[in-house]
């Protein structure tokens, strides 16, 4: 929870010792740029797609899986492409509306489910979509913000951005776990696993996060009942799970919060609806992971792959595994047949980023000559 603090203690801060210190055809919308907008406290910023989640070379259609492989299993579009490093699913189903994303040739669509056999395109790059094991763990590390940066890759008005302390990283791009607003500091965390970070932000987890909060003035009892109860904000109800008084002198008082959900600015909200405003913020957990007493403002730590295993368990998000095999056969249908449950293409007159209406839909393309057909020829989706 503590941290290290040049030149001024904070009352949850322990005293440092001697050994904690240390082209696929389909057009873009004119006249919009080749990033797409995302929001972060009123700031636009372009999404860069790292080189890394593109292949090098791909067919010029649908693979063909080996016929001894496992049965195949589809897969949500936006997720697969969150998975190979491009972003987080948000930003992807973004990127799927504006029609810069394709699927076998065919401009994709929201809720599109798409099979290992499908050849998938990002402004015309086939994606690079590796085989995850379920043993495998996600790289993930922790990052001490200051005040003053934004969690944006880029800021019109040029401020600073986290992302420029951050390292290279090995395999796709690094993805926030949640956000912390332009002046807040502390824990921030981020990996290169897309279904980990989603379901780290999920409301269905619950994962608990932990603040440390300067105030001007002294909470009344009133104020910390309705704190934890309910407090009515614009967005509907909020209470934190726990409110201690930790320290203080004078005017300034320190309170540290715990609450199991991330709405945009909600702790500062929550003090401001009881007429405190709050002066200075810093997230000090994140789940079971603490920010280290040693690691500075503006530096980074990876966490080893022991303690990502031993997070993901005590957090329960091992219940289902968060990289998984993806096999490459379909599963046989009845009387013979196969079970089908690809991609489906676009009607001649659908827009891009949206599923084509039912009696539009044309029919799947024929084999080429001297191939064997594709198992899991793409059809309508459900």
């Amino acid at each position: 929870m503590a941290f290290q603090n040049k030149g001024r203690r904070t009352p949850f801060r322990p005293k440092q010792t001697a050994k904690s210190a240390g082209s696929s055809g389909i057009k873009t919308r004119s006249p919009r740029p080749a990033g797409f907008k995302s929001s972060q406290d009123g700031e636009t910023a372009d999404l860069h797609l790292p080189a890394t989640a593109f292949s090098p070379s791909a067919s010029k259609g649908p693979r063909v899986p080996a016929q001894d492989s496992a049965p195949a299993v589809s897969e949500k579009l936006h997720k697969v492409l969150a998975d190979a490093g491009l972003g987080s699913r948000r930003d992807m189903e973004e990127l799927i509306t504006q029609g810069r994303v394709s699927v076998n040739g065919e401009p994709a669509f929201i809720g599109q489910r798409v099979l290992p056999t499908d050849l998938v395109r990002v402004n015309g790059k086939p994606v690079r979509r590796a085989m995850k094991h379920a043993e495998s763990v996600p790289q993930v590390l922790i990052y001490h913000k200051p005040a003053g940066e934004i969690v944006s890759k880029d800021d019109p008005e040029g401020r600073p951005t986290v992302f420029d302390h951050l390292p290279r990283a090995r395999n796709g791009r690094w993805i926030a776990v949640g956000r912390l607003d332009f002046n807040t500091e502390g824990l921030l965390l981020f990996t290169t696993d897309g279904e980990l970070a989603n379901r780290l932000m999920h409301p269905k987890y619950e994962i608990e996060r932990e603040y440390a909060v300067r105030i001007q003035g002294e909470l009344s009892k009133e104020d910390k009942e309705k704190l934890l109860t309910k407090v009515m904000l614009d967005d509907g109800p909020a209470k934190f799970t726990s409110l201690e008084e930790i320290g203080g002198k004078g005017f300034n008082r320190w309170y540290q919060v715990k609450l199991s959900e991330g709405r945009n600015r909600e702790v500062r909200r929550m003090f401001e609806a009881v007429g405190m405003p709050v002066s200075r913020l810093i997230r000090t957990r994140y789940g079971s992971i603490n920010l280290p007493s040693n690691l500075t403002r503006g530096k980074f730590e990876r966490l080893s792959k022991e303690v990502v295993e031993a997070w993901i368990k005590e957090s329960g998000l091992d219940k289902e595994p968060v990289s998984k095999l993806i096999p490459s056969r379909p599963k046989a249908g009845p009387a013979g047949g196969t079970r089908r449950t690809g991609s489906s293409p676009r009607a001649a007159s659908g827009a891009p980023g949206r599923r084509p209406p039912a009696g539009n839909r044309p029919a799947a393309k024929a084999p080429r000559s001297g191939r064997k057909p594709a198992s899991g020829t793409p059809r309508a989706g459900r």
